[in-house]
This record gives C-alpha cells, structure tokens and sequence, in this order.
C-alpha cells in the first residue's frame, strides 16, 4: 500500500503516528537518562540515527557542494542537533510529560517565523495558535508537580528547541521543497553524525555501560535514534513538502496526549483537568489548518 500525502486522510494518519512516536520519546529519554548524562544520550542519539540513514545519504553527498548546502546545515544544526541537546537537558530536572506539553509551543514560532518567509495566514489560523498554546499552558499548570522555579528555568530549554523546530520547518518549506524527504533528513545527518561520533567516543560512555540496566537504557535511547529521529524525522520532512508548514508544526500539540499516557503508564496522575485542556489544545490544531 502506497502512502499518498496528497490525500487528506493520509496526512492525518501520518500526523497521527508522528505524535504517537515523539510523544513517546520523552520517556524514552527519561529512561536513557538513567544510565547516561544529557550529552552522551544526545550524542548516542544522533549517531544511531546517522548510521541508519547513511545509505539513503551515500551516492547524493554531491548535493552538500550546492545551493542546497546552507539550508541543509540549518536544518541539521535547528531540526536535529541542538534540540536533541535541549530536550535531554530539559529531563534532567522535569518530567518527560512537562517537556511533551511545552513542545506545543512549536506552531506559535513556526506562524511567527514563517510570516518572516513571506507565509500568508488567516485571522483564524492565528487564533488556532493561541487557543492551542492556551491549552497547553493550562496543561503545563494542571499536571507539574516540580517546583515552578524549576519547571521555568529547565522549560526554557524546551522552548528553545521548539524555536529550532519552528525555523526548520519554514527552511525547509521554502528552500528545499524539490528535495527528496528521506534525503534529506540523511543529508542533514551526515553533517552532524561524525562530530557526535566522536564525542561519545571520548567520553565516558563505556564506562556507564557497566551500571546496572545500562544496555535495556541503551536500547531505549536506540529506540529514540532509529524511530523518534529517523523514521520520524523522514515523516516529518514528508508532511511539511505535501501540506502546509502550520499543518505538519501542529503534530506538536498532539504529543502531549501521548507523553501523559506514557506518564501514567509509568506512575503519573492524569485528572479531568488534563482531558480539558488537551481538548482545547486539539480545537486549536482544528483551527490552525482550517482554509
């Protein structure tokens, strides 16, 4: 069965299964954590994906020498690199579900950014946007249970990354439309895979091989490279050429809905509350992509 991103139904579907993948990342990276610091998880998480996507990349390296080379540096440092950084830093003192409801903050700078590009919205993809980031305020409200102090100044490394997000989405709308989507994403990996590489080789990553349960954190951080970074990634640059930069942006307010079921699968609470403000949230994603 051929997927066609043309076709409406599709493109919900993949913006279903995009949610369901990086909603559950943040508990992937809570339980990568366990074993390895901010830095070699991110790391380990960039060379996985790096080497997955290596023969989708081998025989188009030319395309780096081009007109293309500049945008796809941008979209490998923005899209891939230093949010993976952020996000890991952000979980060591919030939970994977804070950080799955402020990534919703994506949409807001992607409208923002892309009005920069020369985008054209109307009033009511506008009010999308902040009924959706109302929503997801009030969610960050309802389910913290860290200290406000805390919850701000580690969710600012989120809202980084989801600023990161919002540019890369806009670049590669505009400058790399007529690029294959699998490409790339594995072009963007060949610039930031070897650096990383070497960075988990010089540090002191073997040595947290031996604390107890390192290889199942290890499989969970592997999880995160092959699926939460390579597949995804390839889907989401998939959405962004077929749809518009708003629509493939709001697959960030659905992740919420993932990160709390992973939440209370591993011993969170979710209250009514929640259910309300992820409602609201999924009214904006409605009026974000209403033509």
């Amino acid at each position: 069965m051929k997927i066609d991103l043309s076709n409406k139904a599709w493109q919900w579907t993949t913006l279903l299964v995009l949610a369901f993948t990086w909603g559950s990342s943040y508990m992937l990276i809570k339980y990568g954590l366990k074993s390895f610091d901010a830095y070699q998880l991110a790391s380990t998480r960039i060379l996985i994906a790096f080497i997955v996507l290596i023969p989708f990349a081998w025989k188009n390296l030319s395309i780096l020498k081009g007109k293309y080379l500049i945008p796809l540096l941008f979209v490998a440092l923005f899209g891939n690199g230093i949010p993976a950084y952020l996000f890991a830093i952000a979980q060591t003192h919030i939970t994977s579900s804070l950080a799955g409801m402020l990534n919703t903050t994506v949409p807001l700078f992607a409208l923002f950014i892309g009005i920069l590009f020369g985008i054209k919205i109307k009033w009511v993809n506008a009010l999308g946007v902040i009924i959706g980031l109302a929503g997801a305020i009030g969610l960050i409200v309802a389910g913290s249970t860290e200290r406000i102090s805390v919850n701000l100044q580690y969710g600012l490394f989120v809202i980084g990354a989801t600023f990161c997000y919002g540019l890369t989405v806009n670049i590669i709308k505009k400058y790399l439309q007529d690029l294959n989507s699998t490409l790339i994403t594995a072009l963007a990996f060949v610039m930031i895979g070897p650096p990383t590489g070497i960075h988990v080789l010089n540090s002191d990553f073997a040595e947290h091989l031996t604390e107890p349960n390192a290889l199942l954190h290890l499989g969970c951080i592997a999880l995160l490279g092959v699926f939460g970074t390579a597949f995804a990634v390839i889907l989401f640059n998939m959405l962004i050429k077929h749809t518009t930069a708003l629509f493939a942006a709001s697959v960030t307010y659905m992740i919420p809905v993932v990160a709390i079921f992973w939440g209370i699968i591993d011993g969170e609470t979710v209250t009514m509350m929640h259910l309300l403000w992820i409602t609201i949230i999924l009214l904006g994603v409605y009026l974000v992509n209403k033509s």
